[in-house]
């Protein structure tokens, strides 16, 4: 009897329908994620030529939304914020910090899901990503050189590429990982006292991450 409840349970995960996708399905997936800019700067105009500056990583929660129009495509709504500081380099680099911000970057993607059916379901996207900076915060020492300055940095929008997959645990449950490439090009503007200094970013963060869905 012992050796047939082992042979039982051992052919239970034969018998685990995997999370299949199908039209009308929503996924939900909670991620943690790396938010690492692959920035290029320009130098800090007209003040500071020789001077540029470089955008720190980020990790943070991200939640993304998942509709299935079809058996095979999705569209995903991502939704995260991270935080960032804004580090001098070039002749800023003895500043060190010289400010951060908050991104809030909204992401639509258009998924083409390969295998919907199978327990290990890989997908790529192509989308639109808008972003929002707020909080952004000019340092105490860049203050300290140049006098009471305030940061504003420009809203972006770009196109995103996404690849990932997902791996079911039962019919509800599954894992993923995923990585994602958004163009967010930016100018940041300082005014200290009426002294205008702007730097054009090229930020085009890629995103990195792993979690778990749901699907209803």
């Amino acid at each position: 009897m012992l050796r047939s409840l082992l042979a039982a349970t051992a052919l239970v995960p034969c018998f685990v329908q995997p999370a299949a996708a199908e039209e009308g399905d929503w996924l939900v997936r909670l991620r943690g994620i790396v938010v690492a800019p692959t920035e290029s700067a320009s130098d800090v105009l007209p003040g500071f030529p020789g001077g540029s500056v470089g955008v720190e990583n980020a990790v943070v929660p991200e939640l993304d939304f998942t509709y299935f129009i079809t058996d095979n495509i999705g569209a995903e709504l991502i939704l995260a914020t991270s935080p960032h500081d804004i580090q001098g380099e070039g002749v800023l680099a003895g500043l060190g910090e010289i400010g951060d911000l908050m991104a809030l970057p909204p992401t639509l993607t258009l998924q083409y899901h390969f295998n919907p059916n199978g327990r290990l379901r890989p997908y790529a996207g192509v989308g639109v990503n808008y972003t929002i900076f707020y909080s952004e915060d000019a340092s105490d020492s860049l203050m300290n050189a140049v006098g009471p300055t305030s940061l504003d940095v420009d809203d972006s929008v770009g196109v995103a590429f996404q690849l990932g997959v997902d791996y079911a645990l039962n019919d509800r449950w599954f894992l993923n990982a995923d990585i994602k490439y958004i163009q967010i090009d930016t100018t940041a503007t300082l005014n200290s006292g009426g002294t205008i200094n702007t730097v054009d970013i090229d930020l085009d963060p890629i995103v990195a991450g792993v979690g778990v869905g749901y699907r209803f």
